[in-house]
């Protein structure tokens, strides 16, 4: 058992987290707000400040974190000058939304929806139809697709519009389900390298006289989950991808304007028993649980029937100086998977739910070896993990 010491002697409150900016400065909200500028109808520019174009293109990088990226100005000298307006463009952070995850943030992006409607609040969940956990990155066990995401994209609905719609991307992600319920909509363009997804990104923006582009770079965010935030290989990604930026901006046609945003940050956690507490050679916080889902700094907890109330005591008393920890009723109304909850979701976020403030995470050594031995990590609702670039450059 972890010897559970904790500098903070005071316990966190549901209410003191800070909750992602739902309807007004989260990832969500980014691509309703251009659809509106291209008179895709039904949506909402919730990001106002953002002025319209006919053809915009979003360019996500996995794991750029707006922190990491303020820390590394030499690194990324081409994006550090969009943070002003020299070269045009202005930058701000935005959030990712809670859990601050891929397979998550993913989901936000592409239906405009936070978690709570698309319905991937989690890295892994329970499936409420199987008593399962459903990976939802990597879509384990299969489930049906439209079953579990039911809304449309924004792509699907700015195609409908008769907007020139495209993803250009990996080309081994073009038949994946969470790119079908995410991503979808108009034409996929699976290109290997980054400098030929920048060229193909500027072609098919300019393939309409009014476009959507997405494209996406994963590396940042996998040097970053193995050697750690500042590490030589990530800092060689951010450098590399800060050139990409650069090579597509260079690129735009007329019209139109590009964004740089990401779908989470990251934060480095240490390797000893204090930052890291193993849930499976723990009996303290093991007692009661069926399932134990999400990730280290975002777990979502599935109780044994009747065990909820507790899990929940436990959890809190173990980890309530260092971790958010709420029941599912209150994580909801605290508003963390947005504003309201489809009814279709509501059981597959935890029946406790417990998110990291600290640099501490609960592994799992023997269920997800793999991901215990991450230098790397995100999920939770820290300024380093949520907070997210917003970088826009215009032609």
């Amino acid at each position: 058992m972890s010897q559970h010491v904790w500098d903070d002697p005071e316990p966190l409150t549901v209410e003191s987290a800070p909750v992602p900016e739902y309807g007004s400065g989260s990832l969500a909200d980014l691509l309703p707000t251009l659809a509106v500028g291209m008179d895709v109808p039904d949506m909402t520019a919730s990001l106002g400040e953002l002025s319209p174009a006919d053809r915009n293109c979003v360019f996500l990088i996995d794991g750029l974190g707006w922190e990491q990226l303020k820390a590394h100005p030499d690194e990324a000298p081409f994006m550090t000058s969009l943070l002003g307006s020299s070269r045009g463009g202005t930058g701000r952070p935005i959030t990712a939304g809670y859990p601050a995850t891929t397979a998550t943030s993913l989901a936000s992006v592409g239906t405009g929806l936070p978690p709570g409607a698309h319905g991937l609040p989690g890295y892994t969940v329970r499936n409420p139809e199987t008593g399962e956990l459903m990976n939802q990155l990597r879509w384990i066990p299969w489930t049906k697709p439209g079953t579990w995401q039911p809304y449309p994209t924004v792509f699907q609905l700015a195609d409908a519009a008769g907007v020139h719609t495209a993803q250009v991307s990996a080309p081994h992600f073009q038949n994946t389900p969470l790119t079908k319920i995410a991503l979808s909509g108009g034409t996929f363009h699976g290109r290997l390298t980054g400098e030929d997804r920048m060229d193909m990104a500027a072609e098919q923006l300019a393939a309409g006289d009014r476009s959507l582009v997405y494209t996406y770079y994963a590396e940042v965010d996998g040097k970053g989950h193995r050697f750690g935030v500042d590490s030589d290989p990530w800092r060689g990604q951010l450098m590399y991808v800060d050139r990409l930026v650069q090579r597509l901006a260079e690129q735009l046609p007329p019209r139109a304007a590009l964004y740089v945003t990401a779908d989470h940050g990251m934060i480095d956690v240490p390797f000893d028993e204090q930052h890291r507490i193993d849930f499976d050679e723990d009996w303290e916080l093991r007692a009661g649980v069926a399932l134990l889902g999400g990730e280290g700094r975002a777990r979502h907890v599935y109780a044994v029937p009747g065990a909820e109330s507790d899990v929940l005591t436990c959890w809190r008393e173990v980890l309530g100086e260092q971790f958010w920890v709420a029941s599912r009723d209150e994580a909801i109304a605290a508003g963390w998977f947005g504003p309201h909850i489809d009814e279709r979701v509501y059981a597959r976020i935890g029946d406790v739910v417990a998110a990291a403030r600290d640099d501490v995470l609960i592994t799992a050594s023997e269920r997800e070896p793999k991901e215990s031995l991450m230098v790397g990590n995100h999920g939770s609702m820290t300024s380093a993990e949520q907070h997210i670039p917003l970088l826009e450059v215009r032609s």
